[in-house]
């Protein structure tokens, strides 16, 4: 299936128009390829029975669209209807010399749009390969691939990457040069810098099975 190339800038629309906090928005499409490269955990809105739900979720992308995936049950993978996906890494805690200012280094992104269900099993199994390879790189090609039947139980989703607002918050408190910088109290930053464990093999895993160096490779650096 062809798509239409997507802009280098972000488009501005009524659901992506930076209205408050327009210094942390950006309209670079690099910056949205930047928040989503950085993480594999979406939080996925929709309206179901006329109520809101948000259900957090692994995704995966490629240029010009997100993928989404579960079972065929989940009701919060319908088709032809709006949603909103959202990624946040936070960096780290902006503590101010008032609480008032108080706030949290951030990376956001905000995709809005009507999700094209996959049927074709082609394109589907690409879908679930970038998924796969998006959370845990080299895995693909070293697990088991899904079965036909196991593709069938699978849902996979195709949101376009068109429709997406970007904020980032960097740097220190605000309140340096105001009237709190007299009270001598201590203002900066907390930095949360996440990073992967050593891996943790099943427990039913026979002896000598080594993680695999696309795995192994990952303890001690950084996630996000």
């Amino acid at each position: 299936m062809t798509h239409r190339p997507l802009s280098d800038t972000l488009p501005q629309t009524d659901l992506t128009r930076h209205r408050r906090l327009r210094e942390q928005g950006s309209l670079d499409r690099a910056d949205l390829d930047a928040v989503l490269d950085a993480g594999f955990i979406c939080h996925l809105g929709v309206i179901i029975g006329g109520r809101p739900l948000v259900v957090p979720t692994v995704y995966g992308r490629d240029a010009e669209q997100l993928y989404l995936h579960g079972s065929v049950a989940s009701r919060s993978l319908a088709a032809d209807a709006p949603v909103c996906v959202t990624v946040t890494h936070v960096d780290g805690l902006v503590l101010a010399r008032s609480v008032f200012e108080h706030g949290v280094n951030y990376r956001s992104a905000i995709i809005h749009g009507v999700p094209r269900r996959i049927t074709d099993p082609e394109e589907k199994a690409e879908g679930l390969r970038r998924l796969t390879e998006h959370a845990a790189p080299g895995q693909w090609d070293y697990a088991r691939r899904p079965s036909r039947k196991e593709l069938a139980a699978t849902t996979l989703l195709a949101l376009s990457l068109e429709e997406a607002s970007v904020k980032i918050r960097t740097g220190a408190p605000d309140d340096g040069d105001g009237p709190d910088a007299e009270l001598g109290l201590w203002a900066g930053t907390l930095p949360l810098v996440p990073t992967w464990g050593a891996p943790e093999p099943d427990p039913l895993l026979p002896a000598g099975v080594a993680a695999p160096a696309h795995i192994a490779g990952r303890e001690g650096t950084r996630h996000g």
